[in-house]
């Protein structure tokens, strides 16, 4: 809102279709553009008669205010005729509360997780750790097979100095008799993992 432009009529009194004469209390706030639409809302819900009355009894600097106050007023009331601008009022009232309900909300959040604990150090993974009890049956399982392997009948076993001593010492003393019963002896007794099968029948 603004004053008319010079020599033309204020919004006001294009609307009204009069001459717009000099201290014309619509002009200063009504120019000749926008000012009618507004002017129009006025005066369909005031009244030409009353709002000129209105301004009249308002000091100059507050006139203004009180013009922006009745244009909203009467485009409100025209827009929704049985509330008006109170029912805009009302909606904005309840976004307000809306949005104080969704910030205590959100404050209480935030107080429960700075309230929470620090979260715990990661433990060690299991693959990449092993206990002392797998690697005592880790060491077991080589044990046995390194036993199995030292017992192989299949595998050739070296043969001690003491077992080749004591058999150079009996060398041509022997019968055929009691040459098997010896070397069954020998054998147990050097060879533990050797099995001797069943001699054949003559």
């Amino acid at each position: 809102m603004s004053a008319s432009n010079g020599g033309g009529p204020c919004g006001a009194c294009k609307f009204l279709r009069r001459k717009c004469i000099n201290g014309c209390v619509f002009a200063p706030y009504f120019d000749s553009d926008q000012g009618t639409a507004h002017f129009a809302a006025v005066h369909k819900v005031f009244g030409a008669s009353n709002a000129s009355k209105l301004l009249l009894r308002i000091p100059a600097h507050k006139r203004l205010d009180a013009v922006v106050t009745l244009c909203y007023e009467a485009e409100s009331r025209i827009r929704d005729p049985v509330y008006g601008c109170v029912g805009h009022i009302f909606t904005l009232q309840q976004q307000v509360v809306n949005l104080q309900a969704e910030l205590a909300f959100v404050q209480a959040r935030l107080a429960t997780l700075h309230r929470l604990p620090p979260p715990h150090s990661q433990s060690p993974s299991p693959t990449n750790h092993h206990s002392s009890s797998d690697l005592g049956s880790t060491s077991d399982l080589q044990s046995n097979s390194n036993s199995a392997m030292h017992f192989d009948p299949l595998h050739p076993h070296p043969i001690p100095t003491e077992l080749t001593s004591f058999l150079n010492s009996l060398d041509g003393d022997l019968e055929a008799g009691t040459v098997q019963v010896l070397a069954r002896e020998i054998i147990s007794r050097y060879l533990p993992g050797v099995r001797f099968r069943p001699s054949s029948p003559n």
